[in-house]
């Protein structure tokens, strides 16, 4: 039994879902998301809780319980607060800024990177060493900064690269004469 997809889902003031067969779409403050739920789960709203159930006892529908369950839940978060992923820059010279909505990366290169945002996502250069990625869908944010991430990956000697915020990276001792 799922103990994640058997907890209801609350759904906060000035947020309306409507499900429609098994589109289930959310609207809020910050944006309106939307998504089709897989057939072995039925998704009903009773007031203002959602609550996701199998259709039968097979195990792909025992699987996608608590999945159904996570992404809806995270579709009402998204447009009610929002996600946020934060990176900082660590290295000499490892600098990023904002040109319109691209986000520009000096990053050791012989060039600068321009990472171009996905709907719904957007670039914020609080400092020239910190990059905060916000949106509505968790799964854009935690892709672009994944992406964004692996363009210079923390190395393990100095410790310079594009690493998450608070992210501990294993340093290795240098070379011994």
């Amino acid at each position: 039994m799922s103990r994640i997809g058997k907890k209801t889902i609350s759904v906060p003031k000035g947020v309306t879902v409507s499900i429609d067969g098994q589109t289930v779409s959310v609207k809020g403050p910050k944006g309106q998301t939307s998504w089709t739920v897989i057939d072995d789960v039925t998704v009903t709203q009773e007031g203002d809780e959602l609550t996701v159930a199998p259709r039968d006892e097979s195990t792909r529908a025992r699987a996608m319980w608590g999945l159904t369950r996570t992404l809806v839940a995270n579709m009402v978060h998204g447009v009610t607060e929002g996600f946020e992923r934060k990176l900082e820059l660590v290295g000499v010279g490892y600098r990023a800024a904002l040109k319109g909505s691209n986000l520009s990366l000096q990053l050791g290169f012989s060039h600068d990177v321009d990472v171009e945002p996905p709907a719904g996502v957007t670039f914020a250069v609080p400092k020239q060493t910190e990059i905060t990625i916000s949106g509505i869908d968790k799964q854009a944010v935690g892709e672009i900064a994944s992406k964004i991430r692996r363009l210079r990956p923390p190395e393990p000697y100095k410790g310079k690269g594009v690493r998450y915020a608070g992210e501990k990276v294993r340093r290795k001792e240098g070379k011994k004469k």
